[in-house]
């Protein structure tokens, strides 16, 4: 098995040099860089992951955790988390959290036990006051789709009030004025700004809301067929219907599809999220767009440039939601 004396021997340069080059230090030229890197593949040596985590102090590792694996939503958080730090030399080790306020500090003590330089949280159930505390602690946190004021600049998210407000806006815009709304989980704080963004949008128009048109989902599709039930049963009228992500929105859309509503010709209806699901709806689904992909790369930038120095990265803590126009939303029939 060759060793790092004779790599250091082959290309000609320093065992310090040689170090440098496996970990990536940016003081060494591109020449001498390709000289060692030939070196090693002529030899065919491997650097050993320990031996340089010793040298270096850092396990070029990035904790990730977050709610749940399952689904479109978490899978183009990874894979943006994943492919940023993944082209930056790191790997990343993921954990789920489940919503849920003892697993997610388990998650977060696994990590940290693993010797991750920095973690990458999507954290909804533990306090502001533990992630206070954990953000003092010697493995430093990047949130994301979270706010809190102390950590500010650790966290990367959406404006979630104004993303709700401008879904009421798309239908309220078509002369949509009887409106349901059926919410996520609203001890969730991205579930309580979608809804504080939809009753201001109803404010604005002098529009009260109607309590007996809300209901409260969980974010997937059965909650979403669910509350959908619920709401067709108190036999109220409503033209339009604001769904606090698509999941739940396709839940709705089947139930009101099996009730005899056609849309958006009885109904219009808005997502949240713009999934990939919401483009292969029938109609298509209105929606709002939820950089998450993007939103995962700049809390993997974030962890490269103020963990590992990549200095010239720039980092966007808020992200804008914008409104993606399809077919579920129609003016109001009269």
């Amino acid at each position: 098995m060759a060793t790092i004396y004779q790599v250091s021997e082959l290309a000609g340069v320093s065992l310090a040099t040689v170090s440098r080059v496996m970990n990536n230090n940016a003081r060494v030229s591109d020449a001498t860089r390709a000289k060692v890197v030939a070196a090693m593949d002529q030899l065919g040596y491997r650097p050993n992951s320990i031996a340089q985590s010793l040298a270096s102090n850092r396990s070029n590792s990035v904790g990730i955790l977050v709610s749940e694996l399952h689904g479109p939503f978490y899978g183009e958080m990874l894979s943006g988390i994943e492919n940023e730090c993944r082209a930056a030399g790191k790997h990343v080790i993921i954990a789920a959290g489940h919503s849920d306020v003892a697993s997610e500090k388990d998650g977060i003590e696994f990590l940290i036990s693993r010797s991750c330089d920095a973690l990458i949280l999507h954290v909804e159930a533990v306090s502001d006051d533990y992630l206070i505390q954990l953000a003092k602690g010697s493995t430093p946190i990047v949130l994301i789709n979270r706010y809190i004021p102390q950590l500010a600049d650790n966290c990367i998210r959406l404006n979630n009030e104004l993303g709700g407000y401008l879904a009421t806006c798309q239908l309220l815009q078509q002369g949509h004025t009887q409106l349901a709304y059926i919410s996520g989980p609203m001890w969730k704080s991205d579930a309580k700004d979608r809804y504080a963004g939809h009753v201001r949008a109803m404010a604005e128009q002098g529009l009260s809301i109607n309590s007996q048109l809300f209901a409260e989902g969980d974010f997937r599709d059965s909650s979403g067929s669910k509350c959908m039930q619920q709401l067709l049963a108190k036999a109220l009228p409503f033209t339009g219907l604001v769904c606090a992500n698509d999941e739940m929105a396709a839940g709705a859309m089947e139930v009101a599809r099996e009730h005899g509503l056609r849309m958006p010709q009885n109904l219009s209806i808005v997502g949240f999220d713009n999934l990939i699901l919401a483009r292969y709806l029938y109609p298509k689904l209105t929606t709002i767009d939820y950089p998450i992909g993007e939103m995962g790369r700049m809390a993997a930038r974030w962890v490269l440039k103020h963990i590992y120095q990549q200095q010239a990265l720039q980092i966007e803590n808020v992200f804008e939601p914008a409104v993606v126009c399809r077919a579920s939303v129609e003016v109001v029939p009269n």
